[in-house]
């Protein structure tokens, strides 16, 4: 599963998180994070987590 890079940015951005206040309130690495943010995949349980702490649903975040 691919979280949509430009996606993930934007809501960061306009949430005014950083990758280390995401990882505290997701529970997800800010290594993992970081990952993701470059394009890696990641585990549907990792965006689930992501989607839960940005609060929007997961197809929100996921890639086309």
């Amino acid at each position: 599963m691919r979280i949509d890079r430009i996606k993930f940015t934007v809501l960061l951005t306009t949430k005014d998180l950083t990758l280390s206040n995401l990882a505290t309130m997701s529970g997800v690495s800010r290594t993992t994070l970081s990952s993701i943010k470059q394009g890696k995949r990641c585990s549907v349980e990792t965006a689930k987590k992501i989607a839960k702490a940005l609060n929007v649903d997961v197809t929100e975040i996921l890639e086309d």
